[in-house]
């Protein structure tokens, strides 16, 4: 084969990654095991009806089992764009007499809807074609199709996807990879890529993109670009604090206080009244030593944060350089410093900023 062949066969292919041969024995397992299974379910639960399995699912599994990362194959689409399609596939074999145009008005409605609803899912295409042209049996049925077989095996086989997918070690449904803390981004985000970068260079291309890994590589420099713009000045307190903060109010009973360090697994929290205004902070460890003197009659009136806070804080403005803030983090060991504008509470600087500040600033200078 000559050169030349072989580079327009090459710019054929798509530029997906090959997995290792143990990966693609698990695909093909998960799907036939999960084909296997779902499909005997529904041929016990609907023995008297001979469309027990519909073709689609085929389809659905490749999605399922073989890049269950990809946004067409999450749980939402393949409920929701089967549901749809098996509607819209009934009601045009039902009103449609013609043949084709039954079926290609099915599957191009469908489309619309299911973009319409985020819900698209390729399988559903086939479908909504499975509903026009699957024969008598499917026509008895009516809009009894949509619930048995479609959403009946769509049910089964994403369940045993869900089964599947968390045995083998992978994460399915895809997580977002946002901030479980907070609303806000992540500190590393803050200061390098953020949603509204990527989402800024995901409007720059108006068709749908099933990401792969030139798309996401291409996307990420793009939206590298914008982060560069950010990169070149000196940081104020505004630029990366976390707006989204976790607070305690001064009249909250002591045991509500360790239950919000608990939960949120934090050493220190500001505390505000109940206009906003920053009153104090409230340290793990001053908990702890008020359980210490809880025997104390002494301290038996103490059973508000109030009482026992250190309302000593020292907070900074939006606009004030973040360089300011270095030695509190340095010399006095800080776990966060209080943003506050007008004497509210706007925000917090943690650590972790700082720290991801820095090393954006050293991977600068690399």
């Amino acid at each position: 084969m000559s050169g030349i062949q072989q580079d327009w066969l090459s710019a054929l292919k798509p530029n997906f990654k090959v997995l290792s041969v143990k990966e693609r024995l698990l695909c093909g397992m998960g799907a036939l095991c999960g084909l296997a299974i779902s499909s005997l379910i529904s041929w016990y639960v609907l023995g008297g009806v001979n469309a027990w399995y519909i073709a689609p699912m085929g389809a659905s599994s490749v999605l399922l089992f073989a890049v269950p990362s990809s946004p067409l194959a999450q749980p939402w689409n393949i409920v929701i764009g089967n549901t749809i399609a098996g509607i819209v596939g009934v009601a045009c074999s039902m009103w449609i007499p013609d043949l084709t145009g039954a079926f290609s008005f099915a599957v191009g409605l469908a489309i619309f809807l299911m973009m319409t609803t985020d819900s698209l899912h390729p399988p559903s295409g086939a479908v909504a074609i499975t509903a026009v042209l699957g024969g008598e049996t499917v026509h008895q049925l009516g809009f009894n199709f949509v619930i048995y077989p479609v959403l009946l095996n769509s049910v089964l086989l994403l369940a045993f996807a869900l089964f599947f997918n968390r045995v083998i070690g992978r994460h399915y449904p895809y997580p977002k990879h946002v901030n479980e803390r907070s609303k806000d981004p992540t500190p590393t985000q803050k200061v390098s890529i953020q949603p509204q970068d990527i989402q800024r260079a995901l409007d720059e291309h108006t068709e749908l993109l099933d990401i792969s890994q030139y798309d996401l590589e291409k996307i990420i420099l793009e939206a590298q670009e914008w982060a560069n713009e950010r990169q070149g000045k000196d940081y104020l307190c505004q630029d990366i604090m976390s707006k989204d903060v976790i607070t305690l109010n001064q009249n909250d009973d002591i045991h509500q206080a360790l239950d919000k360090f608990k939960h949120n697994n934090l050493m220190s929290l500001p505390v505000i009244q109940d206009d906003g205004r920053i009153v104090g902070t409230l340290a793990l460890y001053e908990v702890v030593e008020w359980f210490k003197r809880a025997a104390d009659p002494r301290a038996s009136w103490e059973h508000l944060v109030k009482q026992i806070m250190n309302r000593k804080v020292v907070t900074v403005t939006p606009l004030q350089p973040i360089r300011d803030l270095v030695p509190y983090f340095v010399e006095k060991s800080f776990n966060y410093i209080p943003v506050v504008q007008d004497q509210i509470l706007i925000g917090i600087i943690s650590r972790a900023d700082m720290i991801a500040v820095l090393q954006q600033q050293l991977n600068q200078i690399k």
